[in-house]
């Protein structure tokens, strides 16, 4: 059954990833952000996760990512984007590299009152167009992908003060999420 799930959320991620390349309806703003981080199928054995939609509007936000993990080995790479644009601000965009050893993983995760696979990523801004956000600096990134039918996941970006602007909790029908089964 966990792999019927895994298989349908990758499905789903996939179709979510490719919204980001899609064309955007006439007359509406949007930026090609995150146009270094290739846009790529996530199998069952990667952890991968789009999170909103293209920026189109005045403000919004939306973050994607993909990289693989080796949960015995407690090791992970990949890279991850964050966009943040407020209203009569400059937009600011993220880019991050993924930690060698991650902190947690566990196929047994409950949050959202939901059963899931659940990983927390170490790791460190890599490009920034966010001046308090500089290069070098650490954070985490927790992925939650639910199964069992039950669609609750959730990105959730933790970084000190520095980079207090990027600090996002991203759950909703817009979130798809895959974390690799223990």
């Amino acid at each position: 059954m966990v792999a019927t799930a895994a298989a349908g959320c990758v499905a789903v991620l996939a179709a979510m990833l490719s919204l980001t390349g899609a064309a955007v309806s006439a007359g509406s703003h949007w930026t090609n952000y995150c146009q270094a981080i290739p846009i790529v199928t996530v199998t069952p054995e990667m952890w991968g996760f789009h999170a909103g939609h293209p920026i189109t509007g005045a403000t919004g936000t939306y973050a994607r990512g993909h990289g693989h993990a080796n949960l015995s080995a407690r090791t992970a790479d990949g890279v991850i984007c964050q966009v943040n644009r407020a209203r009569g601000k400059r937009d600011r965009e993220i880019i991050l590299s993924i930690g060698h050893l991650f902190n947690y993983s566990s196929h047994y995760a409950v949050k959202w009152g939901v059963p899931g696979n659940i990983i927390q990523l170490n790791v460190r801004v890599k490009h920034s167009t966010d001046p308090r956000c500089r290069v070098g600096t650490p954070g985490q990134v927790t992925i939650f992908a639910s199964y069992n039918g039950v669609h609750r996941d959730s990105v959730q970006f933790s970084f000190p003060a520095a980079c207090a602007r990027h600090r996002r909790l991203y759950t909703g029908l817009d979130v798809v999420t895959n974390v690799p089964p223990n």
